[in-house]
C-alpha cells in the first residue's frame, strides 16, 4: 500500500483508495488533483467519445460543481483512468456528466467506486436529487446501482437522497 503522506500530497486530503483485485496496483479517487486536459481527452478517446474543443472542456470543468479523477497511482506521474463531473446548485439538485473509465480498467468495480464517491460527496453537500444522462448501452450499469430510470428507460436516470 502506498504511503498515506504521499497519497495526500499527490491527491489531496479527500483521496480514497479503490479496492481492486490486483494487489500490485493502486487506484485513487480524488477531487483535488488537477485534471490535465490532454489526459482527459485521451481518456475520452479510449472510451470512444467524440472530441470537444479543449477551450470548451476547460470552461466546462471550471463551471462544474465537482470534478473527480480516478488515477492509477504512480509516485512520479499518476495516470488518469477515470473521470466524472457534476453541475448543479450544490443544494437541491445536481447532474452527473462525462462518467468514463478507461476500457483497460473496466469490469473490476472502478465505475461503481467512482459513482459511490460522487454520490457521497453530493450527500455531504446535502443534495437531494441527482440526475444523469447516459448512452443507452450503459443505462443498465446505473440501474444496477439503484438509479431510477426515466419512464422510457433510454438515457436518463435519477437518484434521490434517502
Amino acid at each position: 500500500m502506498p504511503d498515506p503522506a504521499l497519497l495526500t500530497h499527490l491527491y489531496g486530503e479527500r483521496y480514497q483508495l479503490c479496492p481492486i483485485p490486483n494487489p500490485d496496483l493502486a487506484v485513487v479517487l480524488s477531487l483535488d488533483r488537477e485534471i490535465d486536459l490532454y489526459e482527459l481527452e485521451s481518456l475520452c478517446d479510449a472510451v470512444g467519445w467524440s472530441r470537444r474543443p479543449l477551450r470548451r472542456v476547460r470552461k466546462a470543468l471550471q463551471h462544474s460543481l465537482l470534478r473527480v479523477g480516478l488515477w492509477r497511482h504512480d509516485p512520479r506521474l499518476p495516470r488518469l483512468v477515470g473521470f466524472a463531473r457534476c453541475t448543479g446548485d450544490g443544494v437541491v439538485e445536481a447532474t452527473v456528466w462525462d462518467v468514463a473509465v478507461h476500457p483497460l480498467y473496466q469490469g473490476v468495480g472502478l465505475g461503481r467506486s467512482l459513482m459511490d464517491y460522487v454520490l457521497a460527496e453530493l450527500r455531504a453537500m446535502e443534495v437531494e436529487r441527482v440526475s444523469l444522462f447516459a448512452d443507452p448501452d450503459v443505462v443498465g450499469f446505473y440501474q444496477a446501482q439503484g438509479w431510477e430510470l426515466e419512464p422510457l428507460n433510454r438515457r436518463c436516470a435519477f437518484w434521490y437522497a434517502p
